[in-house]
């Protein structure tokens, strides 16, 4: 008689998200400079050579962060329910107005997770600034990108220059969430919803 194969137990892919979900939460709350790779073995509750076999370094990890999870954040967040939006305003007011919401909801504020890391890491490695800068360009691209299709449909004025909308609702954002971070208040997002119409 056979022995039947052995069924994997381990989960590769389950434990690499372990480690995103520990060093996302770990960047966020004490930032990327100050936590060790022994703060995310320990907080992923994974060895040494577990975190090493997905990620040889502290900066491998970060630029994962930067491009699964920021990247996703920014998508779900703002490009998602700006292009289903029915107009590009509205959606941009949306969520200012929604994130808000989240934030009085939460009871603090950590901050935009991309303008955080941006603040650090920009000029700390070029990789890092590369892949910072291309959510950026993204989250400007969809912007726009909605801004003319609004105006192909006669929804907004065609004096309107959608870059240029685009780059100011992205810097208020960045901007508002800066000072809703300094003083733990949400309600600079409330007039920046209002404004952004």
């Amino acid at each position: 008689m056979q022995n039947a194969p052995r069924r994997r137990t381990n989960d590769p892919e389950g434990l690499r998200q372990k480690v995103l979900d520990a060093a996302e939460h770990a960047f966020q709350a004490r930032g990327y400079n100050a936590t060790s790779l022994g703060d995310l073995m320990q907080a992923a509750g994974v060895t040494g050579g577990a975190l090493h076999h997905h990620f040889p370094t502290k900066k491998a990890i970060g630029l994962a962060v930067i491009n699964e999870r920021v990247a996703q954040a920014v998508e779900e967040t703002w490009i998602g329910p700006v292009v289903s939006a029915a107009s590009a305003r509205e959606g941009v007011s949306g969520v200012f107005a929604a994130v808000a919401g989240e934030l009085e909801r939460q009871g603090f504020v950590r901050g935009c997770p991309l303008n955080n890391l941006a603040h650090e890491l920009s000029l700390a490695d070029p990789e890092f600034r590369a892949a910072l800068a291309r959510i950026f360009a993204d989250w400007q691209a969809a912007i726009a990108k909605k801004v003319r299709m609004d105006q192909g449909e006669g929804r907004e004025d065609h004096g309107t220059d959608p870059d240029r909308y685009a780059a100011m609702a992205v810097a208020t954002y960045s901007g508002a969430m800066s000072m809703a971070k300094t003083s733990q208040d949400a309600a600079v997002l409330r007039l920046c919803a209002e404004a952004m119409l």
